[in-house]
């Protein structure tokens, strides 16, 4: 009996792996791709063949390793042979939008205005942002950025007021001070030379600068648990990169090796900071948790809503901690490199930001009042995110089959905004596109191009970034504070070959020659 019974366990058991296998090889990884590309080319759209398993993977891979030794002039902005060579290659061969594969997930790539426009201005809530990456997922956090519908609106409620345009401008002397502090250590520098001159990896400075502000406007926190916060998600980003391409196989994530122990750890010193952070804030409670970032978070976490539930429990706090660091210091220090950078290669623009730092804001410090006088500044920037934007590819899916000009997009098909590319487009942008000219924002971004929602860095429609204001204020306030100071220019050792790291980041740094000015 007992015999008969442990037959009929293990046969149950066998029909629940087979089920389990056919489910994940046989329709998963073989009928549903085909079925995907089939019903995709009814439609027009073309791509690469499916691969078993590995999708497109390891053509991306072999691309991109072949562009990876391509070397621009520094006058080239064009970096898109370097970044994605398989979106030109695809692109060319099957027109767009086109759809090729990670792993066994199509992506559908899309450069058209007006269908970008239809997906990021939905307020309908159909299109939600892409199942992200699970190493991606615990490097940014499941915050703002990546949640969706109610959770969304719940947690966007809680955030609004901490970007309050008000408290924006109470936190720019913050931002100064850390600036005027970076500035001073290489003033000291450059004074120790007879020339007055310093050369700097200056993108590492910039990093640890935006990190610190981030720390102190958003968390109030230490210089010290700032810098532990940043090194282990600039360590958990470069794992990513590394990793991203790889194939998934169920299960391995959870393998001790070495990469994925790494990994465990800097995930766990990244979490114990930010606990340590929200502790620290916890016990200095006083009359309130403060009008910051954390501070309203927390205050709505010890809040209910009507329905007696809390708002926000304290693991999403962690998450939206991991979101506003990595978000904070990374694309801020990337708009600020690429700035310096652009300056570096045009002096020209250089010598007038810096007459216009001297005329608007004479020898006062930056405030949130006076920088929103510098307009060639703004204008600078803003040319500087369309051609070396940080953020490279958004990506969106329906969460049911969903019309777009002329074509259905079915349901949780990935949809990927191909901005580096549209930012280049000629129809759109005139035939300098590819040129740094910052005079097309004279008349502000909607009239920058040929349509008024060109400009994509910050996306646009109710998802739009809630830090642009925030990136733009500590930009202007951070670039005032050097170029009062020095005039830079690149080093002979530079190399432009700008590289996707998640982020758009200059390869092999962006060593300048800093000169103290005379003033």
């Amino acid at each position: 009996m007992a015999a008969s019974s442990l037959a009929l366990a293990l046969a149950a058991l066998v029909v629940v792996a087979v089920s389990c296998i056919w489910e994940y090889v046989v329709v998963r990884l073989v009928w549903r791709p085909y079925a995907i590309a089939k019903r995709l080319r009814g439609q027009g759209i073309h791509g690469p063949p499916y691969r078993f398993l590995k999708g497109s993977n390891e053509e991306v891979k072999r691309m991109k390793g072949q562009a990876d030794g391509l070397v621009l002039d520094v006058h080239d902005h064009n970096h898109l042979p370097r970044i994605a060579p398989h979106y030109i290659k695809w692109r060319s061969e099957y027109g767009e939008p086109f759809v090729y594969w990670f792993g066994d997930k199509p992506r559908i790539v899309i450069f058209d205005y007006e269908l970008v426009r239809q997906i990021l201005s939905s307020k309908s809530g159909h299109f939600v942002k892409n199942d992200a990456h699970p190493i991606v997922l615990e490097l940014l956090g499941k915050g703002l950025v990546l949640v969706d519908g109610v959770e969304w609106v719940r947690h966007r409620r809680v955030i609004n007021p901490a970007f309050a345009m008000d408290k924006l401008k109470m936190m720019t002397q913050t931002m100064v001070s850390c600036a005027q502090r970076m500035v001073k250590e290489l003033e000291d520098q450059a004074s120790m030379n007879q020339n007055r001159q310093v050369e700097v990896e200056f993108d590492k400075p910039l990093q640890v600068l935006t990190a610190d502000i981030i720390s102190r406007t958003a968390f109030g926190s230490s210089y010290k648990l700032g810098m532990e916060a940043f090194h282990a998600q600039k360590e958990l980003q470069a794992i990513a990169m590394a990793s991203i391409l790889n194939v998934q196989i169920p299960g391995f994530t959870y393998l001790p090796t070495k990469r994925n122990r790494r990994k465990w750890m800097l995930e766990k010193k990244l979490r114990s900071t930010l606990i340590h952070v929200i502790n620290s804030r916890l016990a200095s409670q006083g009359t309130g948790y403060g009008n910051d970032l954390l501070g309203l978070m927390l205050g709505d976490c010890t809040a209910t809503d009507k329905g007696g539930k809390l708002s926000l429990s304290m693991d999403e706090i962690i998450h939206e901690c991991k979101t506003f660091f990595f978000a904070g210091y990374e694309t801020t220090s990337i708009l600020l490199t690429w700035t310096v950078f652009l300056l570096s290669v045009y002096p020209e623009w250089q010598e007038r930001l810096r007459k216009e730092v001297s005329r608007e804001l004479g020898k006062d410090d930056p405030s949130g009042d006076n920088v929103s006088k510098l307009k060639e500044m703004t204008m600078v920037l803003l040319e500087t995110l369309r051609l070396y934007g940080p953020a490279l590819f958004m990506q969106r899916k329906p969460i049911t089959d969903m019309a777009v000009g002329d074509i259905i997009i079915p349901k949780d098909y990935a949809v990927f905004i191909a901005s580096p590319f549209m930012h280049r487009d000629k129809k759109i942008w005139g035939d300098d596109a590819h040129e740094f000219n910052p005079l097309r924002f004279e008349n502000g971004v909607s009239r920058a191009a040929k349509v008024p929602h060109a400009l994509l860095a910050f996306s646009i429609g109710p998802r739009v970034c809630i830090g642009q204001n925030f990136a733009m204020l500590e930009a202007k306030s951070v670039m005032a504070t050097i170029l009062h100071k020095f005039s830079f220019a690149l080093s002979p050792r530079y190399v432009h070959a700008p590289v996707d790291l998640l982020t758009l980041q200059p390869k092999f740094g962006l060593p300048v020659v800093l000169k103290l000015l005379d003033v």
